[in-house]
């Protein structure tokens, strides 16, 4: 009885070592996991270290010089939508080498010329002529008659930069009594971007509805965004070189 004792020990302990096993290697494996050996690479200290590595990538790509190019590309992709084939072409006007546009229906009279520092007094209509002619301005609009409401006329003084660029120019070259159409295409010609309430820069819509109109075309970049201004100079007030003005 003794020897079959002793037989049968070994064969328990095996199989008591075959039940005990899986236990004890999944026990060694979660003990490696959770502190890994120095010559295996840790996979959560790789994630770190290829995160801190991604904005010097980016960095440098960005300093790349073909990276450069390209995004510059891109940008001149995006200006192409305002480029000349996108935009209506006008050939009844005489445009500028600056790229504004312009038609007098009226020539105005006199010797006196505006230059920087005098005050423009005028009369205007606007329309976003690249999208259906919608008025975003209309009192009837400038038709070469008189205007006998002074205090309704908008006033500038050139070289301020209270007006749209593309509106001064075409005023510059203008003398009283004389009504002109001019055209200003979207860009630095036109209405600063970061001035949608028009305060700083006008002539600015007298309605909600009409400024809400101009800025519908303005922030779109799917629609032609040139604007048309019909524009009356009333009379021009000479600077008096005392911060004052000499009625025109």
């Amino acid at each position: 009885m003794k020897l079959t004792s002793l037989t049968v020990l070994p064969t328990v302990v095996a199989t008591c070592a075959a039940f005990t096993s899986p236990t004890t290697q999944r026990l060694s494996t979660k003990l490696s996991s959770t502190h890994p050996s120095q010559d295996e690479p840790s996979t959560r200290r790789d994630i770190l270290q290829k995160t801190i590595a991604l904005p010097i990538l980016a960095t440098a790509l960005t300093l790349d010089p073909q990276s450069s190019s390209a995004t510059l590309a891109s940008a001149q992709d995006q200006s192409n939508k305002f480029a000349p084939e996108f935009v209506q072409s006008y050939p009844d006007f005489v445009k500028s080498d600056e790229g504004w546009q312009y038609k007098d229906v009226t020539v105005g009279t006199g010797d006196v010329v505006l230059e920087v520092g005098d005050r423009a007094v005028f009369d205007w209509s606007g329309y976003t002529i690249g999208y259906f002619g919608r008025p975003f301005e209309a009192k009837g609009g400038p038709q070469g008659g008189a205007f006998d409401k002074d205090l309704d006329y908008s006033r500038t003084v050139i070289g301020s930069g209270t007006v749209v660029p593309g509106l001064e120019k075409g005023l510059m070259s203008m003398k009283p009594g004389g009504v002109r159409q001019i055209i200003v295409p979207y860009g630095p010609l036109s209405y600063p971007a970061e001035d949608l309430e028009h305060n700083n820069v006008g002539p600015k819509p007298t309605s909600f509805s009409g400024q809400r109109a101009l800025n519908f075309v303005l922030e779109n970049p799917r629609v032609d965004r040139t604007l048309l201004f019909n524009v009356k100079l009333v009379r021009i007030d000479k600077a008096n070189g005392k911060g004052g003005f000499i009625r025109g």
